[in-house]
């Protein structure tokens, strides 16, 4: 797939033969748009004759289960076929699919598969009673900066017209041996493929009083509807969380008028994206636009009634709050697959061609783990879903994997970043320069490009991005010699 294009800025996907001039989504203007890819493979791999304990994962060579486990000894009757990939079925096979999560993975799944397949029967399951929508523009819909119809991604006609099913419900139970899905209301949806593409859920953090009125989460429309209903003026709010979901939702309070504290459990803002250096340059930045930020603390409690009233450290300091967002991470939605004996890990386990344990059973998104890996971003999301929906009903594609970059804009700074972007060991060194109120880092493990960072100026974003993909040696950074005083003397 050529012509997908991606957002750096905020993820959303485009399709075309060029990337649009701007993001319909964040705004941002061509340049900020780089090639999604999306690879298919030239066959389907062959099945391998072979079978897995139940009980310890183990796996066995042969045409037939073993009498005995030979690390668990676990009876036959307790192991079952494996195969490195699960087989594909011939479309006509595949008469009814069933996609459980109505995200970006979720719905372009449901259009992948039906733009390879006119016949199969589509049934899109969603938990959210609303229609599709930008979960990415949740933040400036806070904000006040786009309108809530504003949010839908596709219109119920859209739905119609391509006979795609569109269900608000919540799935209870996979039966995968009669292949059914278990709804709350109690029906049932028969199903020769299924696709888990049900997201993750906010990670709540074990703190006394968090499900106090007032302690909320950001992952819905729901949920900024409820908050939006907190934000009048004067409203003092505190954000548990320094992460760019947590200070997106924090300068966006702050557009409605409220009081905002940001809480950062690490040392430095955006631990995931920055090194210190480059963070301590935005904390100064974010301070000198009125917000209060802490870092390096630990919640003790949220105090109250049936009311949160504040924030109590564990240094005794305690923060009065009307509203506290907990935006602490996320956890992958993994009962159902749990549940119903898939293999998981953090995530719903997958292969390349995003199949789980289960060969009637694919997975895309936030849900799944891919080769070790939970993203949690919108382009992989979407990149999943398009395998997902075309393998589902026949297809050959292979998801690669996409790199660990982040190009982000927090207020009015342009953020970047690749790979490892801390010296975590002896053998790690960060080479680091600041100066007039930027800031470059470019990180080599025993004389290899291993990461970068950028603060401000992005005109390195390039060659660096190049670099860390490519893994090269400092000996092949002549160019970037003039902007890192002491690589040169390394590479000599």
């Amino acid at each position: 797939m050529t012509n997908t294009w991606k957002c750096d800025l905020c993820g959303y996907v485009h399709n075309g033969e060029q990337a649009p001039p701007f993001c319909p989504v964040c705004g941002a203007d061509i340049s900020h748009f780089s090639r999604l890819e999306i690879r298919a493979s030239a066959s389907p791999k062959p099945a391998a004759e072979a079978w897995q304990c139940r009980i310890c994962d183990h796996i066995v060579q042969g045409q037939a289960a073993p009498e005995f486990c030979p690390i668990c000894g676990a009876a036959a009757a307790l192991f079952h076929p494996y195969t490195a990939m699960a087989a594909t079925a011939a479309s006509a096979d595949v008469r009814k699919l069933v996609i459980l999560g109505a995200g970006i993975a979720g719905l372009t799944a449901a259009e992948e598969a039906r733009r390879l397949s006119d016949e199969v029967q589509i049934t899109l399951v969603s938990r959210e009673k609303t229609l599709p929508y930008y979960r990415l523009n949740l933040t400036r819909f806070l904000a006040g900066e786009v309108a809530e119809e504003d949010l839908l991604i596709q219109h119920q006609d859209w739905f119609d017209s391509r006979r795609i099913a569109y269900l608000a419900g919540e799935a209870l139970a996979i039966d995968r041996d009669d292949r059914k899905v278990t709804l709350r209301d109690g029906s049932q949806l028969d199903f020769d493929r299924l696709i888990l593409a049900n997201g993750a859920h906010p990670f709540i953090p074990p703190v006394p009083g968090s499900n106090r009125e007032g302690v909320m989460v950001l992952r819905t429309l729901e949920n900024a509807r409820e908050m939006i209903g907190y934000l009048q003026p004067k409203c003092r709010a505190v954000c548990i969380g320094g992460g760019l979901l947590g200070l997106e939702c924090a300068w966006a309070m702050r557009k409605r008028g409220a009081d905002v504290t940001v809480l950062e459990g690490f040392d430095w803002l955006l631990p995931r994206q920055l090194p210190p250096a480059a963070a301590d340059l935005l904390l100064a930045h974010l301070r000198e636009k009125g917000m209060t930020i802490e870092c390096g603390i630990q919640v003790k409690e949220f105090p109250g009634d049936e009311a949160v009233r504040g924030v109590l450290l564990e240094d005794g300091r305690e923060f009065p709050a009307d509203l506290v967002i907990l935006a602490t991470g996320v956890r992958p939605n993994s009962h159902l697959a749990r549940e119903c004996g898939l293999k998981v890990n953090k995530g719903v386990i997958v292969n390349d061609r995003l199949f789980t344990s289960d060969e009637r059973i694919l997975a895309a998104g936030d849900v799944t783990e891919h080769q070790g890996r939970l993203y949690g971003i919108w382009p992989a999301s979407y990149a999943q879903g398009l395998v997902a929906g075309a393998n589902a009903v026949g297809g050959s594609l292979e998801f690669p994997g996409i790199p660990m970059t982040n190009r982000i804009k927090v207020l009015d700074v342009d953020l970047f970043s690749i790979g490892q972007i801390l010296a975590i060991d002896a053998s790690t060194r960060l080479h680091e320069v600041q100066e007039d109120d930027g800031y470059r880092g470019l990180a080599c493990h025993d004389g290899q490009v291993v990461g970068a960072a950028l603060y401000g100026d992005m005109q390195l974003m390039g060659p660096l991005r190049e670099a860390v993909e490519q893994g090269k040696r400092i000996q092949e950074l002549t160019d970037l010699f003039e902007f890192f005083p002491g690589l040169q003397k390394m590479a000599d």
